[in-house]
């Protein structure tokens, strides 16, 4: 269980992510950070607890000396947040280690900023049935803080804040699905590369959520599906 001495600096997080395409672990401990990526669509069941495993044997720690988890709460796949939350419970559950759950759009953000910078970012997730998932942030002290309220959207409904002004980065599958989304501001470019959350990134954020008193006991642990609910077209002759 956290030190509730220790500062954010001072804690040893595990950070997951299984909520879109991409599959990732990260662990940062004594100054260390230890990472593991892969794209591996439909493979995260098989694939987050190995890397897992493989970050906390690269510190040569075990999950009991974990202060934190943070973990992707989407939105993004249903069947990827499940994933994530699942594991983070399974972890977290037996050596009662707080939580904290991140936006899949503000890490894929953050992600954008720790690689190459910018000052504004918008986060969009390819979500099916003609939508998105949207979410405009600004960095602001190395943390990309949203400016926004995420939402799934029709890609022609979507507009950027108000006053926004000079540079916009725009990573995620959104933007490969609706390259008109690129249209909205003379001023918007892709992000080079990013395009899924990075659990390297989540660590900075699960930093900044701790010292906001954000972390919560895993009873308390919430997936975001921001679309709650799903509506099929019956196929003819169909009941």
């Amino acid at each position: 269980m956290t030190d509730i001495q220790k500062t954010s600096d001072e804690l040893t997080i595990l950070s997951l992510d299984t909520c879109t395409e991409s599959c990732s672990a990260s662990l940062v401990s004594k100054g260390k950070t230890y990472h593991e990526l892969a794209i591996v669509p439909r493979e995260h069941s098989q694939r987050i607890l190995p890397m897992i495993d493989s970050v906390l044997s690269q510190a040569n720690i075990k999950i009991a000396d974990v202060d934190l988890i943070a973990y992707g709460r989407g939105p993004g796949s249903f069947t990827g947040i499940r994933i994530c939350t699942s594991m983070t419970q399974g972890l977290a559950l037996g050596q009662d280690i707080p939580v904290i759950g991140l936006s899949s759009l503000q890490t894929m953000a953050q992600t954008v900023y720790d690689d190459q910078g910018g000052e504004q970012i918008v986060a969009a997730i390819d979500a099916r049935m003609g939508e998105v998932y949207w979410c405009q942030f600004v960095v602001k002290e190395g943390i990309a803080e949203p400016v926004s309220s995420e939402v799934v959207i029709a890609p022609d409904l979507v507009t950027l804040a108000p006053d926004t002004q000079g540079a916009i980065l725009a990573t995620g599958t959104g933007f490969d699905t609706y390259p008109q989304l690129l249209e909205l501001s003379d001023e918007l470019v892709p992000a080079n590369n990013i395009k899924f959350p990075d659990a390297k990134s989540m660590l900075a954020l699960a930093k900044q959520g701790y010292t906001r008193g954000l972390s919560t006991s895993v009873d308390e642990l919430a997936p975001v599906y921001v679309r709650d609910t799903v509506t099929w077209k019956k196929l003819p002759g169909r009941e």
